[in-house]
Formats: C-alpha cells, sequence, structure tokens
C-alpha cells in the first residue's frame, strides 16, 4: 500500500506545476485584457478593418481629378547599305550607304476628370462605406466572442480546481476510514474482507484525483494557448471575486432581471453588432445595384494634357503643346452585360435582405435558449445545494453506523459516494450558473470592449 502511494505521489507531482519565480497570477480581467491584445482572431479581425478603411478613402478618391506625368527619350538609327547605281548625264554612280541617327525627347502632363459616370461613384462610396462598418461590427462582436470563451474557459479552470479538491478531500476522508479499518481488523474488530474492499475504494479515489488534476492541468493549457500566453511558464489563475457560493439575493435579482424575453430580444436586435452588420452588408448590397445601373448611363470626362518635345533636349522647351476638352462616352449596346450585372447585384441585394432576417431570427432563439440554460442553471444550483446537506448528513450517520458496529461497509462507501457526488455536482451548477450567466450577456451583446 505505502509503494502505491508513493507512486501516486510521484505521478501526481508530474502533472502539478511546482510552485516557481515564474509563476504568474491571472484574475479574469486580466485574462480578457491579454487575450484582446494577442488573440489572433482579435488581430486578424481589427487588420480587415484598417484594410476595408482603405477601401472607403479609396472610393472617395474616385471623385478626385488623376494626375500623371510622363517623360521619354528614343534613338533611332537608320543604316541603309550600297543599293547598286543610278544613272545620271549619260553617266552612272553607286548610290551610298546611308547611317542616319536621331534623339527624340518628350515629356507630358496630364490630367482627367469624371464629372460624371452615370452614379457608378457613389454606389462605390456607399458600398465601401457600408462593408468597412460591417468590418467594424465583425470585429466588435469578434471581441465580444473571445472574450466570451476567455470567460468560459476561465470557469472551466477555476471548475476542474475545485474538482481536484473535492477528489483529493475525498482520498484523504477513504484513507483515514482505511487507516481505522486496518486497526480494527488487527485488533479482531472487523473483518479482513473491510480492509480490501476499503483498499479498493482508496485505489478508485487515487485514480479519480489523478483524472480530476490531469483535467484540470489540460484546461489551463488551453486557456493560456486561447489568452496567448506563453506556454513554457507556469501560471495561477485565481480570481476572489467568484466564489462557489452563490447568494439567494443574487439567484433571485438575476432571474428578475432577465424575465421579459420580447425586450431582451428588441435589447439584442438593437445592440448585436452581427445584426448591425448584416444590415450595412444589406447597404452594401443596395449600392452594389447602383453601381450594375450605371452601365445604363453616359459618362463625361474633362482632360487636359502638355506637353514639350524636341530632337535636342537643350531645345525641349521650344515645342509645347497644351491640349483640353470634354469626352462624352455611351455604350449604347454591350451584349446585355450591364442587364447581367444589373441582375447579379440585385440577387446579392436579396441575399442579403434575406440574411438581415435569418439573423433576427437566430437572435431571438439564442435569448430564448440562453433564458431557458440560466434559469435551469439556477434551479440546479438550489437543488445541489439542498443535496449537499442531505449527502453530508447521511454521510455522518453512515460512519457513525459503522463504526459502533450497526451499519456496513458498503452502506458508508455509498454514503460517501453519494456525498462525493453531491459535491461534484455543487461545483459544477455553481460554474454552470456563471457560464449561463455570462453566455446571456454576450447573447445580447450589449458589453463592448
Amino acid at each position: 500500500m505505502r509503494v502505491f502511494t508513493a507512486a501516486l505521489l510521484t505521478v501526481l507531482l508530474a502533472y502539478t506545476p511546482l510552485a516557481s519565480a515564474q509563476t504568474e497570477n491571472v484574475t479574469l480581467d486580466q485574462a480578457r485584457q491579454v487575450a484582446l491584445e494577442r488573440n489572433l482572431n482579435v488581430v486578424q479581425a481589427d487588420a480587415n478593418v484598417n484594410a476595408a478603411q482603405a477601401g472607403v478613402l479609396s472610393a472617395y478618391g474616385g471623385y478626385l481629378p488623376s494626375l500623371s506625368a510622363s517623360g521619354g527619350w528614343t534613338r533611332t538609327q537608320i543604316d541603309r547599305a550600297v543599293s547598286g547605281t543610278a544613272a545620271l548625264g549619260g553617266g552612272s554612280f553607286n548610290i551610298p550607304a546611308v547611317r542616319n541617327t536621331s534623339n527624340s525627347f518628350s515629356t507630358s502632363l496630364g490630367l482627367n476628370w469624371t464629372v460624371f459616370d452615370g452614379f457608378g461613384r457613389q454606389g462605390q462610396v456607399g458600398q465601401a462605406s457600408s462593408r468597412s462598418i460591417s468590418t467594424e461590427q465583425t470585429a466588435t462582436r469578434t471581441r465580444q466572442a473571445i472574450v466570451y470563451q476567455v470567460e468560459s474557459t476561465y470557469l472551466n479552470v477555476l471548475r476542474n480546481e475545485q474538482l481536484v479538491l473535492v477528489s483529493d478531500e475525498n482520498l484523504k476522508r477513504d484513507q483515514r476510514q482505511l487507516e481505522r479499518i486496518t486497526e480494527s481488523n488487527r485488533v479482531g474488530a472487523l473483518s479482513l474482507a473491510d480492509v480490501y474492499r476499503q483498499q479498493s475504494q482508496v485505489g478508485s479515489d487515487e485514480y479519480q484525483l489523478i483524472q480530476a488534476q490531469n483535467n484540470f492541468n489540460k484546461s489551463k493549457a488551453d486557456l493560456a494557448a486561447l489568452i496567448g500566453l506563453d506556454l513554457n511558464k507556469e501560471y495561477t489563475f485565481i480570481d476572489p471575486s467568484i466564489s462557489t457560493d452563490i447568494p439567494k439575493a443574487e439567484l433571485d435579482s438575476t432571474a428578475t432581471r432577465y424575465t421579459n424575453f420580447p425586450e431582451l430580444v428588441r435589447r439584442a436586435i438593437a445592440a448585436r453588432p452581427d445584426y448591425q452588420g448584416a444590415v450595412e452588408s444589406y447597404n452594401a448590397a443596395s449600392s452594389g445595384v447602383t453601381m450594375a445601373r450605371s452601365g445604363y448611363f453616359p459618362s463625361l470626362n474633362v482632360f487636359a494634357g502638355y506637353g514639350l518635345s524636341s530632337d535636342e533636349l537643350s531645345s525641349l522647351k521650344d515645342n509645347k503643346s497644351l491640349d483640353w476638352g470634354l469626352r462624352l462616352q455611351w455604350t449604347l449596346f454591350d451584349g446585355f452585360g450591364t442587364n447581367a450585372n444589373v441582375q447579379s447585384a440585385v440577387a446579392n441585394r436579396r441575399i442579403a435582405e434575406i440574411t438581415v432576417a435569418q439573423t433576427e431570427r437566430d437572435i431571438g432563439a439564442e435569448v430564448k435558449k440562453a433564458l431557458l440554460d440560466l434559469e435551469a442553471a439556477r434551479k440546479q444550483y438550489e437543488v445541489s445545494q439542498s443535496a449537499l446537506i442531505s449527502a453530508t448528513e447521511d454521510r455522518k450517520i453512515a460512519e457513525e453506523r459503522y463504526n459502533l458496529g450497526a451499519g456496513t461497509l458498503l452502506d458508508l462507501l455509498t454514503a460517501n459516494a453519494n456525498l462525493v457526488s453531491a459535491q461534484a455536482n455543487l461545483v459544477n451548477s455553481a460554474y454552470g450558473y456563471f457560464t449561463a450567466k455570462r453566455n446571456i450577456e454576450y447573447t445580447l451583446g450589449e458589453r463592448t470592449y
């Protein structure tokens, strides 16, 4: 038995991080802040916002004239060999070879300004602006989702830590019981069968403790990776504001706060960034229809140009040219290409409209399910409190009866198992309530970061 216990301690030490100078305490608020700075999904969402804002600036640039400058040098060399003879005045002579080299220098400055393009620019600006806002809303919802995920994972770490304590307490209790049974057997008060049965129970408790410790360590690794912490370091996740002892006033006030389902749905629709993003996507699709229809209209451009040219660089300023004017262009028929673009844009707008309606439905369903989860979590916590009180008293009575010889070891083991289950249920229900409460806050989407 001592050999097995030593092996157990070795395994636990392998799973349990040793306290060192590298251990850092991380509260829930610190975990949220670090995740918002380091989580890759948040970083990517912020990068998408910057790209979308650049698209808005580019769209507004369509209202400005374009200015271009160019310059060039061309060297031309013509070589012609002797091509024969020619007759002149009764005589003949050879046509000499020709070598001619010339240079050409030029520079120009051009200005072009689109005065009207069939409202295409208006559509581009509207689409870029709506997409930029939609991207910002997506980034906001991404931050909300990451915070909720961090909170849920953090609570899971605390839950697993409490379950380790429950398993450890149960192991110590059964080890003490094993010592009493062993001593009673030594003096002949109890049978050897009880010793073996209790040893088996202690072994099962040790197994459960190892499993609980492993789950706790893995949940800490998951949280550290989610936040973006260095996995080579050790962290202690402690938040004094979170306690499994939830006052009844807190349970009642939360239940009262979240009772009006229609009002909660209205609040969620008004606040949810993903719904606002869907609306902006619809606006962008509507602007796309405007852009597509611009092909039915003519376009009007103002242009101007100024150029210098010469065979010699020194006399480049001697030859100047200046031109300006208007250019009207109207595509009367393009093989139904514009019609196809318009029909495609209208279809995209319809899809975006359906997405808005579906998002509204999804929000209603999410709010409903979040309310049901919160109510179930509240009831489970209240039931688990009562069950723990009963299980504690039942285990105490069973232990007293067994020590007096009026009860069996099986009765004591059963009562002890019920107590451990009740303790675990209280831990799970408490953190389940915390998670459900944060879930409804996330579902409403009113918290921004």
